[in-house]
């Protein structure tokens, strides 16, 4: 028992002293044990946290572990860090991004079929960003590029998979305002990352094309 409780500890500082999420074989190769236990142990944290509802939670996210603040502290936590960088999405670019995590892996003449207008910029601000990557090509004449979701945007999100996404009834009735995080904020404007290289972008999102 003192072993399992300090294994149970081991893991526990481990996802402390991390400023990303670890995956389970991460962990359990770092405290020496097997997965099945990793889990098991990684699930007894998870509830003990829910249940003493203090200022931690241990949820399972972006394909790993890691500990996040309370959502009930959420308002008060944004106040005194109001200065933290956010980043900032129009609506229009979170309107693509919903039909991207929706239908990915899906080309931009795809989404301006769906959205009913040019995604170019909205496609190319989440790339920047982060949230968007391109995922390979379709094989149809032209090979358009395809593109999809990234870690970035599970972590965001505060997901663990993509299938953990409210289903949807419409893509195109997605409020995706409402399950939009204090990370993000939704604007009117669309917003390039500053520090971003344009020319890393596939040519049909380039200015001009």
């Amino acid at each position: 028992m003192e072993e399992r409780a300090y294994t149970k500890g081991l893991l526990e500082a481990l996802l402390f002293l991390s400023s990303d999420p670890i995956k389970l074989s991460a962990l359990a190769k770092s405290a020496g044990i097997e997965k099945t236990e990793a889990r098991e142990l990684l699930d007894e944290l998870i509830l003990d946290y829910q249940e003493k509802e203090g200022g931690f939670l241990l949820r399972e996210i972006a394909g790993g572990y890691q500990f996040i603040t309370n959502q009930k502290y959420s308002e008060i936590l944004a106040h005194i860090f109001k200065d933290k960088k956010r980043e900032t999405l129009s609506r229009g670019t979170l309107d693509t991004l919903a039909i991207i995590a929706y239908k990915q892996p899906v080309t931009l003449t795809e989404l301006d079929e769906i959205r009913g207008v040019s995604s170019r910029a909205m496609v190319a601000s989440l790339m920047s960003k982060k949230l968007v990557k391109a995922v390979g090509q379709k094989e149809v004449p032209g090979r358009p590029t395809l593109y999809g979701t990234t870690n970035e945007f599970l972590l965001h999100f505060g997901l663990s998979k993509l299938t953990d996404l409210p289903t949807p009834v419409e893509v195109k009735e997605l409020k995706f305002e409402e399950f939009t995080p204090e990370s993000i904020i939704v604007t009117d404007e669309t917003e390039m990352n500053p520090d971003f290289d344009t020319s890393t972008l596939p040519d049909e999102l380039q200015e001009g094309s």
